[in-house]
């Protein structure tokens, strides 16, 4: 079973927005230009860059047509942002991956990153995320969200392509020993589909678990290389030994079956 290209791939590329949205406790000075104007408007307690707005801290920038901070006055400490909005050709960019959309919201009192519009990408290396409605990043619970038709490709290198699509994809970050975000769990949601040059896998859900390195696909569970395809409820992958097993329901009628062509693929 291929997933393990999938599921191992994905990792890094999810991390885009995560990157930005944790940039609020950041001592790095922030630098903001735009082409065509910078505005305050002091009674309103807001920040607008227009004309190829750019937003930099450290090595993370923002880039859209107009660029929009929303602050208050504290006493004696000067100013706090509170939301940060991105307008029209929106680019996210951190040290090694891209998010593309065409609105984006930092609410850092919900803790709330979104990414909607436009041609909603992900991208770091030759791995990408796509998703039809938006992407969501809530900062406190460590949870990114791709939702509406998800697809994530990864391209190898020796030709073709693995792919993960669901109506929703997930993924649970946990904070390393290094002080950084690392994915603990990844889950996908309706109409699951896990394709290599090899095989198709399809199915109702499927969650990884990076504690146990092992995946479980659920629900209508169909594998099929070539002609051949095996059935079940349920399959688990152990990506350490790369041995899959197939399991059928509980109820009755829950068996497994298996059509195999002799002379066919393996």
């Amino acid at each position: 079973m291929k997933a393990r290209f999938i599921i191992l791939t994905t990792l890094m590329v999810l991390c885009t927005l995560p990157t930005w949205a944790q940039q609020k406790g950041s001592n790095e000075p922030l630098e903001i230009t735009a082409d065509n104007s910078l505005e305050w408007h002091r009674e309103s307690n807001v920040f607008i860059a227009r004309g190829k707005a750019k937003a930099a801290q450290g090595d993370v920038s923002i880039n859209a047509e107009t660029l929009t901070a929303d602050y208050r006055d504290k006493e004696g400490s000067g100013i706090d942002i509170w939301k940060v909005t991105a307008d029209t050709d929106v680019v996210i960019t951190s040290a090694d991956s891209k998010a593309f959309g065409g609105h984006a919201v930092y609410n850092l009192d919900e803790g709330l990153a979104t990414l909607t519009e436009g041609d909603l990408a992900l991208v770091s290396g030759n791995q990408t995320v796509t998703a039809h409605d938006r992407f969501e990043y809530w900062t406190e619970e460590g949870k990114l969200v791709a939702i509406g038709r998800a697809k994530m490709t990864q391209l190898k290198e020796e030709g073709g392509e693995d792919t993960l699509e669901a109506d929703l994809i997930t993924a649970f970050l946990h904070d390393s020993a290094e002080e950084k975000r690392e994915i603990e769990t990844l889950e996908a949601e309706g109409r699951v589909i896990i394709t290599s040059p090899q095989e198709i896998i399809t199915g109702d859900y499927a969650i990884y678990r990076k504690a146990t390195n092992a995946a479980e696909i659920k629900g209508n569970v169909v594998i099929q290389r070539g002609p051949n395809t095996l059935e079940g409820e349920r399959a688990e992958v152990d990506l350490n030994t790369n041995i899959s097993r197939m399991f059928g329901s509980k109820g009755e009628g829950g068996r497994i079956r298996g059509v195999f062509y002799p002379g066919s693929q393996n």
